[in-house]
């Protein structure tokens, strides 16, 4: 572009004539008319906005903002928003009522939870002894007793025990006749109860060979003998552990097989009375 058409351009008063001028003066003259004229053409294109562009379409699309023109403007994640503090959005409604009904429900299930699995007792009550068989050693005196017994154990829990053993113990005249140990007896159903039977074996003889001679004298009618039964069960249910004894004090017909103990007579001393007792262990 020309001095003359970027004069015209910009709006610029022409210079004076050279040839008006001295010469010490021209050289001077042009040099300041051309460095007005790059400065007011810089400042021009810096102000103008650019060209526009054309897109594959064939239309103009606007020019990208320059980059002060980005700095001017603050960035989106950097916006704060200020809400007052008596604003109703900072206070939720029903909040109070939100949390009660939370901690009651808490309270209603850790309730549930304890009372479901909190551990009840476990009753074992005796069932009486059932089968009674007898054998008769002549040689040595000796009288066999295999006494089947039965025990009654309740479950009053919302979950199944289990009986991991039975131990019974038959005395007489408090000397130990016979035992039986029985492991992995059977599995109560939750709030049931079940029977359980065991068979204990027995022998008298030696010093109780007065019993052979008892139970085999023909004019005898009654051949009832005393028998106690020590019998301790143990109970699992949940990782707990509990024992049970129970002590009963039985008559057994020793004369004859039999299917039910007669249990109608009395006991013959005072000390015998309050049979049936049973304890607990945890």
């Amino acid at each position: 572009m020309s001095p003359s058409q970027a004069r015209q351009r910009w709006g610029l008063r022409s210079p004076p004539r050279l040839a008006a001028l001295p010469p010490s003066s021209r050289g001077r003259l042009a040099v300041t008319t051309m460095m007005m004229i790059c400065s007011t053409a810089g400042t021009a294109r810096r102000t103008l906005p650019s060209s526009p562009t054309w897109n594959s379409r064939g239309r103009t699309a606007s020019p990208a903002p320059p980059a002060r023109a980005l700095a001017a403007f603050p960035r989106v994640n950097e916006l704060v928003a200020l809400i007052p503090y008596s604003d109703q959005r900072l206070r939720p409604q029903r909040t109070k009522l939100y949390v009660l009904l939370s901690v009651l429900l808490c309270l209603l299930i850790s309730g549930l939870v304890v009372f479901f699995l909190f551990p009840h007792s476990v009753l074992v009550d005796d069932g009486g002894i059932k089968v009674v068989q007898v054998w008769f050693d002549k040689k040595n005196s000796v009288v066999v007793l295999a006494i089947t017994a039965t025990l009654r154990i309740r479950n009053s829990n919302f979950y199944s025990v289990a009986v991991t053993s039975l131990t019974s113990q038959v005395q007489y005249m408090n000397t130990v006749v016979g035992s039986q140990q029985i492991t992995n007896v059977s599995s109560i159903q939750p709030l049931s109860d079940k029977l359980v039977n065991f068979t204990v074996k027995a022998e008298m003889g030696g010093p109780f060979s007065y019993v052979y001679f008892f139970c085999t004298f023909p004019k005898v009618k009654v051949h009832n003998i005393v028998i106690f039964m020590r019998t301790s069960v143990k109970l699992s249910y949940i990782g707990h552990v509990t024992q049970s004894a129970l002590e009963t004090y039985h008559y057994v017909d020793c004369s004859t097989n039999s299917t039910a103990a007669p249990d109608l007579l009395p006991l013959p001393a005072p000390s015998m009375q309050g049979a049936a007792k049973a304890r607990s262990k945890p």
